[in-house]
């Protein structure tokens, strides 16, 4: 009778297991949008926004897991453009995660703009794991400047967020609004990468830790690098694209093995 019970154990544990896994190993889609940036110019806001809207309608049909917004929510962080934001938001189907930009918080943010942002949006750096995989939401800000009390405990949450997430052998995204470099590494610090010694430092923690991908937006031009196993990728925008690309965003699929990202435009009669 003992006998005939552990067996029965080990196969229900067995299942478990086996129904766990599945799960875990499960394919699913995402989206990553950039710069929605509503009012880069003034006489374009109400386009802005009806851009978003479209955006919005077309992912929703695409039902992918969720959404992460990298960065340049808004062009003037107040209480009436964050509001408009928030209410176009509203419409996704699925969770929407977000990473704050410069025009969010700020080129070199302060406790106040910090405060506000944090009280008004929500969150500004952030984790959540999606079937199997573990995506980072980061302040790029604050590694861009250096900002008193706020970037050390960024970047402190940050190693330690990694390093647990790395312990769990599972691929790692991180998302934020700067691009780490946009041609080489070694390239020069510029108004679209990250200083030097900070970029080759989180490109160190990035294969340490089973990055596979590092979204960001901030450029307004399609910019694809590919570092080691790392794709670096910051996408179309809905508001400018300063390389004349279409406007749209970026779909990725995610297996255990494989991360793939392709274009989608919007649907060119509801923008012009």
């Amino acid at each position: 009778m003992i006998y005939r019970f552990q067996n029965y154990l080990l196969l229900a544990l067995l299942v478990f297991a086996v129904s766990c896994t599945g799960k875990k190993q499960q394919p699913f889609s995402f989206v990553q949008l950039t710069d929605t940036q509503l009012g880069f110019y003034a006489e374009g806001y109400e386009q802005d926004v009806k851009k978003f809207e479209q955006a919005v309608r077309q992912i929703n049909a695409l039902k992918p897991d969720f959404v992460v917004i990298c960065g340049d929510l808004v062009n003037m962080p107040n209480d009436s453009s964050f509001a408009d934001f928030k209410e176009v938001m509203a419409g996704f189907t699925m969770p929407c995660y977000m990473a704050p930009g410069n025009h969010d918080v700020g080129n070199t943010p302060t406790s106040k703009s910090l405060s506000y942002y944090r009280e008004t949006i929500g969150k500004d750096y952030l984790e959540f794991e999606n079937k199997g995989y573990s995506f980072i939401v980061t302040n790029s800000q604050l590694w861009k400047a250096n900002v008193e009390e706020e970037s050390g405990k960024h970047d402190r949450w940050f190693k330690e967020t990694l390093k647990d997430q790395g312990l769990k052998k599972q691929p790692v995204v991180v998302i934020g609004h700067y691009p780490l470099y946009t041609k080489t590494p070694e390239e020069e610090e510029a108004y679209f990468n990250f200083p030097l010694d900070k970029r080759q430092e989180l490109l160190a923690l990035f294969q340490e830790n089973n990055v596979r991908a590092y979204l960001s937006g901030h450029t307004h031009q399609l910019t694809i690098n590919q570092y080691e196993n790392i794709q670096l990728v910051s996408g179309e925008t809905t508001s400018i694209n300063f390389d004349k690309r279409p406007f749209g965003f970026r779909l990725w699929e995610a297996t255990p093995d494989t991360l793939t990202q392709r274009f989608v435009a919007l649907e060119a009669e509801l923008v012009q």
